[in-house]
């Protein structure tokens, strides 16, 4: 019988530290629980590593409606990124400025997250681009409205958007718009100061 409870109290003792150093290293046990529907209608799931991530619909977070579609790493070391995605042709905002909006809440990213957009023309070259890399969301925050603003050349084909998580951590999107904006409205494009190069600069420092 003693042997029994010493075993017993080993087990408990176990498992109480397994669950301690999971909530030290990252508390995964307190992310609310949701109401799985993998990946929503009209949307795709995509990135270098998505078996490390959950997708889905959650009840119980919305900011407009009644639901929000979600990102969570169910790996405790996710490797890669995951993003739910679409993409539309471009016909109808060719040749202006266009803003994609969403209401995004975050939960103990310790890598970091992104609403994202694409401009690619036939062949598949982005033309403008924006992953948030100079702004990336992170830790954790109560629903923000977050804003990417590109330009759509007359040439564009296909416009790609979305959202992106790597690394432990949930995410929530809802409320998403787009909509065609005056040129005033600065574009976040990171490409937009990129050019290509043919000769070295600034090799004295003094520009």
């Amino acid at each position: 019988m003693k042997n029994k409870f010493a075993l017993v109290f080993f087990l408990l003792s176990f498992y109480a530290n397994q669950l301690f150093s999971q909530q030290g290293e990252y508390p995964l046990v307190s992310v609310p629980q949701t109401h799985d529907r993998d990946i929503p209608s009209g949307w795709l799931l995509g990135g270098s590593n998505p078996q490390d991530y959950a997708v889905g619909v959650d009840l119980g977070e919305n900011v407009s409606g009644y639901a929000s579609a979600y990102l969570k790493a169910v790996s405790s070391k996710p490797v890669g990124f995951v993003t739910l995605m679409q993409n539309f042709k471009a016909n109808n905002y060719r040749a202006q400025r266009i803003k994609l909006s969403a209401s995004i809440k975050t939960k103990y990213l310790a890598g970091w997250a992104a609403l994202w957009m694409r401009v690619n023309d036939i062949g598949g070259k982005p033309l403008s681009f924006d992953d948030m890399r100079n702004r990336p969301l992170v830790g954790t925050s109560e629903w923000t409205m977050v804003e990417v603003v590109l330009d759509v050349p007359s040439i564009s084909d296909e416009i790609s958007f979305g959202l992106l998580l790597q690394g432990k951590g949930q995410i929530w999107i809802d409320n998403i718009k787009i909509s065609i904006v005056n040129n005033d409205v600065p574009v976040t494009d990171v490409l937009k100061n990129k050019s290509e190069s043919y000769s070295p600069k600034n090799l004295d420092f003094e520009e």
